[in-house]
């Protein structure tokens, strides 16, 4: 790791920007959630969020620090493709706006993802789709925490573990007073920064050095960065186009969002959000092509994007690309925070454990499942093991598995219980064998690809007809 003299920006500086801005997340957390009414107020929002914050909540919770770090880290390392492939992550949220069209119409009473593929599946898929979820959630989850330590120890010095700390508690704090009525709030808020300041930090970029000068440098240091034909990075294109449909379609994360829009709103929020998400990864990564130009050494390569921004732009810069990325973390943690403990709470908790819990013993175990997420995020976050991007793409074995068994489910009857947990189980062993002994940038295409043949032979030689009214009848309250 860097030393405290390599950094940017003073520990000082860096103090003063936390705690102005968590002293502010905590406050709005406690402002925007104050309404919410029971346990359906508390997850879903009362059901009633409307286009404006809709659309806010979807790219705020898309535009991660994983989006604003990895993708200079990706860049860095596959050139061109590498922040071009990361933007087709958006193609996740505009392919997921038909399927929270469907959601809403089929399950108007549902809660979490793990609703849908019990009501559609059975109990057995439900149990290996909850595994895939809950380990995909604690992996994003790390990474998050890992970003906020290592853009808070690149930039000020501060140590890692203390910045990972702040940030986490913070974040934690204010989904914890607030539920989702205060994550929606604020992600609107911190759209806006996001949106501005990598607006901004594109520009102080380019007029820094300039597309020529760029171009010539990297040319003749780092050409490979230059080739679209490089084997990795075009399996890698393909590999993250399907590891982000994965990601949204399986997640409560976006599942949550489906149920707490308003109705009609969820088909435009998605598709609106990921036209807008589209470019951020390509401005974002663009600045790791700035390296040969600025001759600086990057001492790994997840550092790189908040390192070469500070050197580029200056002590105002890092201040600027500081802001951007807290608030992209915080847009994100606090999201996933909310939905997975939602997961936790109604799938495992009231699912599996206290099936007769009443809402005031459910909202009361909400609270307690969000500081259990937020400890077990932060001890795990400690050791700092692996690099965002490697730790982030293990998880894609896992997710692809899901996008056909949850396509499929949500608009054929054919698919049955045993192919649906056969596609999921197939496609997450074929993932990470790809993983360990090909690369990162395969594992969700072999799952994807894998799951998908399992789900089509199935449907062909064993068809099932699913009655989509066990979805739309079935009350939240059914006992498990």
């Amino acid at each position: 790791m860097n030393s405290v003299n390599s950094a940017i920006l003073t520990p000082g500086t860096g103090w003063l920007i936390l705690a102005l801005f968590s002293v502010l997340w905590v406050w709005l957390g406690w402002f925007l959630g104050r309404k919410a009414k029971g346990l359906e107020g508390y997850m879903l929002a009362g059901r009633r969020v409307g286009l404006a914050l809709g659309t806010a909540t979807a790219m705020a919770t898309w535009v991660t620090s994983n989006t604003t770090m990895v993708a200079p880290q990706l860049a860095f390392q596959m050139g061109v493709w590498g922040m071009f492939g990361y933007s087709l992550g958006s193609v996740g949220l505009i392919l997921f706006a038909p399927l929270a069209r469907r959601i809403k119409q089929l399950m108007p009473n549902g809660f979490t993802s793990g609703d849908f593929i019990r009501l559609r599946y059975g109990v057995w898929a439900w149990r290996v789709f909850l595994v895939i979820s809950l380990f995909y959630a604690i992996g994003w989850l790390i990474s998050l925490g890992m970003a906020g330590g290592i853009l808070i120890h690149t930039l000020t010095g501060i140590d890692y573990r203390i910045g990972m700390s702040v940030i986490l508690a913070v974040c934690v704090a204010y989904t914890l007073l607030g539920g989702l009525r205060a994550v929606i709030g604020t992600d609107f808020i911190q759209t806006i920064i996001i949106l501005l300041g990598v607006a901004v930090i594109a520009v102080m970029a380019i007029d820094a050095i300039g597309f020529e000068q760029m171009h010539a440098d990297v040319l003749a240091e780092r050409p490979e960065l230059l080739n679209l034909l490089m084997p990795a990075a075009l399996m890698f294109l393909f590999n993250n186009l399907l590891f982000g449909i994965g990601e949204i379609f399986h997640s409560n994360v976006w599942w949550s969002r489906a149920f707490a829009f308003r109705e009609g709103v969820g088909f435009r929020a998605y598709l609106i959000s990921g036209l807008m998400w589209m470019p951020i990864p390509i401005v974002a990564g663009f600045v790791a092509l700035a390296v040969p130009s600025l001759g600086i050494n990057v001492a790994a390569a997840d550092m790189v994007g908040p390192k070469v921004a500070g050197e580029l732009l200056g002590y105002a810069g890092a201040v600027l690309v500081f802001i951007v990325v807290f608030s992209a973390l915080a847009s994100s943690l606090d999201s996933l925070l909310a939905a997975t403990s939602d997961l936790v709470l109604q799938d495992i908790y009231r699912g599996h454990l206290r099936r007769d819990a009443s809402d005031a013993e459910l909202h009361r175990a909400a609270r307690w499942i969000v500081l259990g997420l937020g400890l077990i995020t932060w001890l795990l976050c400690l050791p700092r093991i692996g690099t965002l991007g490697s730790l982030l793409h293990f998880t894609g074995a896992f997710v692809a598995s899901t996008i056909w068994p949850i396509a499929m489910g949500l608009y054929s009857r054919r698919n049955n219980q045993l192919v649906a947990t056969l596609a999921m189980i197939a496609g997450t062993t074929a993932g990470l064998i790809g993983f360990f002994t090909i690369g990162f940038y395969v594992a969700a295409l072999l799952s994807g690809l894998v799951s998908m043949l399992v789900v089509l032979a199935g449907s062909l030689l064993t068809p099932a007809s699913f009655d989509w009214q066990r979805l739309a009848t079935t009350a939240p309250r059914e006992a498990r």
